[in-house]
């Protein structure tokens, strides 16, 4: 009876821990923030949450957008995500990891998106990008560089 209950207890505990987050593969980049994810069941547009890369267009959205090519694009990469939202353009919202890494805490600390602070409270982005700021990295390195909403609003005037 002892086994039979630990079994049970086990079985609820791998069940209810499993769906915290899903397995997927990264089949596309689009840009620092977006990517296309699959499963067995769906294919699917995910933004970031927490962050905001230049776009693809933008200076520096090229090399966003290899910075999260490398962390997630693979054969060998465990890619999990835990969906949020959906956003207006009716892409999920949500965090990715990538071999156990959050994607947006490490595009932030390697200098290569902002903590997007209008739509997150993320203290911990907050302060990577505070840290790559302060040591120039990645898009830091320019004098001033432009933040892509403002890049994005520039493009449509």
């Amino acid at each position: 009876m002892l086994a039979h209950t630990v079994f049970i207890a086990f079985f609820l505990l791998t069940a209810t821990t499993s769906q915290a987050a899903d397995s997927y593969v990264v089949t596309y980049v689009y840009d620092g923030d977006t990517v296309k994810l699959r499963n067995a069941d769906s294919e699917f547009k995910l933004r970031l949450t927490d962050i905001d890369a230049p776009e693809r267009n933008q200076e520096y959205g090229l090399k966003a957008r290899r910075a999260l090519m490398t962390l997630c694009q693979g054969k060998h990469i465990l890619v999990t995500a835990k969906i949020t939202g959906t956003d207006q353009y009716h892409r999920s919202l949500g965090k990715l990891q990538c071999n156990h890494i959050d994607a947006s805490t490490y595009l932030a600390e390697h200098g290569w998106a902002w903590h997007y602070e209008q739509y997150s409270t993320n203290i911990n982005i907050h302060n990577a990008a505070l840290k790559a700021r302060r040591q120039k990295l990645g898009l830091w390195a320019s004098s001033n560089p432009e933040p892509p909403w403002v890049w994005r609003h520039n493009q449509m005037h």
